[in-house]
């Protein structure tokens, strides 16, 4: 099972497009506020090189924004 996280705020409208997405594919996530944890933001700005919002990190590998392909065949070779 891959592990699966979001980075998100909650006011930006491309990151609930993202998570209603996961959810309707039954696609299970954590999600992590980086509005509310810096040391959050900080790692995801670490891993990725992009300060925006969504990112999800899949088994270590950072897709920026909302990219449904991308996250598909992430899962597939997870």
């Amino acid at each position: 099972m891959a592990e699966v996280k979001v980075y998100s705020t909650p006011t930006c409208p491309w990151c609930k497009k993202l998570k209603d997405w996961m959810s309707e594919n039954g696609i299970k996530f954590e999600d992590v506020n980086v509005g509310a944890d810096q040391n959050a933001a900080r790692q995801m700005i670490e891993k990725s090189g992009q300060m925006g919002v969504p990112q999800t990190e899949i088994n270590g590998k950072m897709i920026v924004g909302f990219d449904p392909d991308s996250i598909k065949k992430a899962l597939e070779n997870a």
